[in-house]
């Protein structure tokens, strides 16, 4: 509304100054006669009258009244700008609350289950993050770093900050959503990097405190049902990096069919070039549909890996119980975040469909499914 009166005034004011006659012009009769009286009132020529003749010059009283009109619809100009700056800030500053501040961007493969657990939790948490899908074979994407994995994490809070391991990703945002007046740098220190070798002499990353929620007591009682329930999030969270995880290959590549299925889906997702995509399908399928028998063997799994499959899952719903829908309670925790973003990367597959037949997890899949679409941890 204010912009149409700052553009009516101004358009008044051209046309005063176009026309010759001053006040002889069509504009004289937008102002009104108004009598004055007390000393000297005289005739009653009116405020009108004594105004533009006070003024010596038919012409440049017109410009004078021009010019009030061209003033008037410049500071209507300004305030609608005034106006709409404020209305962007806002907006801006909505924007940076439902983020916590922070500009995010995700270094992923779609199809990874730690990419997949990221983005659960940032989807159910309602936080905006703009993804970068990385080619997995020359990896350019993510030359910067030296953490040659994926998921990596910017975020940047006032600076730019890199976030490695899903799991630290997920506890040191949390940890920065809850505690308000912690910048992430600082929340970073309680997650500290440790390099060791292994027994076959290969350097490991790993991270402490990567399962825990950083808080204070209050913020614990404030967040968390129970210090028990905790500790159960923690316990759970571990068994999906420690256990689940590992089930999903052995099952996606379980026979030749579902490894050529499945490197289908990858690369019509992932981030390949034609060659290379045509590749990754082929071969890429005949080498996981081997890779998975050692990885069976490695993990000690049965020789029908859709019955280790089962049972873990089968065992996390028996965990939660019936009295709950989810393992944080009325609302799902990081380990309900944890092992429904390492599940999903199944669907579309015969691994997926299997699972949902022959276990009892549907219904607090489904839960976690609408959970996270609809952001439903935005505001805790």
């Amino acid at each position: 509304m204010a912009a149409a009166w700052g553009r009516a005034l101004g358009r008044v004011g051209l046309q005063f100054l176009r026309t010759r006659g001053g006040i002889g012009g069509p504009v004289s009769s937008l102002v009104p006669r108004v009598p004055l009286q007390g000393a000297g009132g005289g005739s009653g020529s009116g405020f009108r009258s004594r105004l533009f003749w006070s003024v010596p010059g038919r012409r440049v009283r017109g410009r004078v009244f021009g010019g009030a009109f061209l003033l008037g619809g410049g500071l209507g100009l300004y305030q609608t700008a005034k106006f709409c700056f404020h209305n962007q800030l806002a907006e801006q500053m909505a924007l940076q609350s439902d983020t916590g501040e922070l500009r995010l961007t995700l270094y992923q493969y779609k199809t990874c289950p730690f990419c997949s657990k990221v983005r659960a939790f940032l989807d159910y948490h309602g936080l905006h993050y703009d993804i970068v899908e990385v080619n997995p074979i020359m990896r350019k994407e993510i030359q910067f770093s030296q953490y040659r994995k994926v998921p990596i994490l910017l975020a940047d809070d006032g600076e730019t900050l890199q976030l490695n391991d899903s799991s630290v990703i997920s506890s040191a945002i949390k940890t920065y959503l809850i505690s308000k007046n912690t910048n992430l740098k600082q929340v970073l220190s309680y997650y500290p990097e440790m390099k060791y070798k292994d027994e076959k002499g290969k350097e490991v990353t790993e991270y402490s405190n990567k399962y825990w929620v950083m808080l204070g007591e209050q913020e614990v009682e404030d967040h968390y049902p129970s210090k028990e329930s905790m500790k159960e999030e923690v316990k759970w969270r571990r068994w999906v990096d420690d256990w689940l995880v590992h089930l999903i290959s052995p099952n996606v590549y379980r026979t030749p069919t579902e490894s050529l299925a499945s490197f289908d889906y990858i690369v019509r997702e992932g981030n390949f070039g034609s060659f290379e995509g045509f590749c990754a399908k082929y071969l890429g399928a005949a080498a996981m549909f081997v890779i998975s028998k050692r990885l069976k063997n490695r993990h000690e799994l049965q020789s029908d890996v859709r019955q280790d499959l089962y049972k873990a899952v089968n065992d996390w719903v028996a965990a939660i119980g019936k009295k709950r829908p989810f393992m944080g309670g009325s609302r799902p925790n990081l380990a309900d975040l944890a092992v429904y973003g390492v599940l999903r990367v199944m669907e579309g597959l015969q691994a997926f469909d299997d699972m949902m037949a022959h276990t009892s997890v549907q219904p607090w899949y489904e839960h976690m499914e609408r959970a996270t679409k609809q952001h439903q941890g935005k505001h805790e």
